[in-house]
């Protein structure tokens, strides 16, 4: 781990109990993110990426979800300890997240401007002029034409883009060191996709803020990140810069992921799916949970749960066919 890293986790955990049932949803995952960098969290639906930012953001009801870390630090302070008032001063100030559905998130009853203002509102002390030009300065930023007449518009009058360049505004307002944003761009055509991918990166290169990218589009990835985590079933299996995890995949879920999307030179061949679903995380099968899929698993993959080795400087992954070689 990086002792200097703008966050810091440790071993962070996150199930869902309801009677007798406990979802594991998050199952000892590390990582950290450096200032001024892009770090993606990449897998299948059901691998653990939202929960665990989720966690992180302390957003999720509990109970039912119970959380438990080693340590979560931002800038070196324990935001596991932190009390309610602390977090709230610190969340949307120096943390921030753009969620993946747009619409659900913006409260259909007050205007899209309101909700962007009520970030400086709350946070600085402010009059109501220059909260207004500080909230069309923000929708001029991410893009939005005519931001003074579209300022009193509802969430419904924007298009799927526009709500999400919105989120982001809101998500900026106060200039974040850490950005986590949850999917940008699903349900957008690709050209949306494009355009709100680019003002990510614009504005991560103007501001030198961190960024938390989560998303199952390795092609996003390839172009936006400096280092990836591979997650299954709530376990980070390979991360690393995009350069070794991308262009040297070593864990088997890796290979099968890159190997089942499409790729120019591979035009008219058949794809090669990762064969099997992902486990029920209520019923995580024993060992390695990516074993029932994977075609090169032994009685150990089976048994034992693998630690993450370092296969190379900041190339760590877990598997034991790297231990076995």
């Amino acid at each position: 781990m990086n002792s200097n890293a703008l966050l810091e986790i440790k071993d962070l955990k996150v199930e869902f109990r309801s009677g007798h049932e406990c979802v594991k949803a998050v199952n000892g995952i590390s990582y950290s993110v450096n200032s001024g960098e892009t770090f993606a969290i990449v897998g299948e639906s059901g691998s653990g990426k939202t929960v665990s930012t989720m966690a992180l953001m302390k957003l999720l009801p509990v109970p039912p979800a119970v959380i438990e870390a080693t340590e979560i630090s931002f800038k070196g302070n324990d935001l596991l300890n932190m009390t309610q008032n602390e977090w709230r001063h610190l969340a949307g100030d120096k943390i921030a997240m753009v969620f993946q559905d747009a619409l659900a998130a913006l409260n259909p009853v007050y205007s899209v401007g309101w909700q962007i203002s009520e970030t400086f509102r709350i946070h600085r002390q402010l009059d109501s002029a220059e909260i207004e030009s500080r909230t069309i300065d923000l929708l001029s930023r991410v893009g939005i034409p005519e931001p003074h007449h579209r300022l009193r518009d509802y969430p419904h009058q924007f298009s799927g883009g526009m709500r999400q360049r919105a989120m982001i505004a809101m998500a900026i307002a106060l200039d974040p060191e850490l950005l986590i944003a949850d999917e940008p761009t699903t349900a957008l055509d690709v050209t949306i996709q494009a355009q709100i991918m680019g003002l990510l990166k614009d504005l991560r290169d103007e501001t030198g803020m961190s960024l938390i990218l989560i998303t199952h589009d390795l092609g996003v990835v390839a172009e936006t990140a400096d280092r990836v985590a591979i997650m299954y079933a709530g376990r980070i299996m390979e991360t690393g810069t995009i350069r070794d995890v991308l262009g040297n995949p070593t864990h088997p879920y890796t290979r099968g992921l890159l190997n089942s999307r499409p790729q120019a030179h591979k035009r008219g061949e058949p794809l090669q799916p990762i064969y099997g679903t992902t486990p029920n995380l209520a019923y995580i099968p024993q060992g390695c949970a990516f074993h029932p899929r994977c075609q090169h698993a032994y009685t150990t993959c089976r048994e034992l749960t693998p630690t993450s080795i370092e296969v190379s400087a900041g190339h760590y992954v877990a598997c034991h066919l790297c231990q076995k070689q």
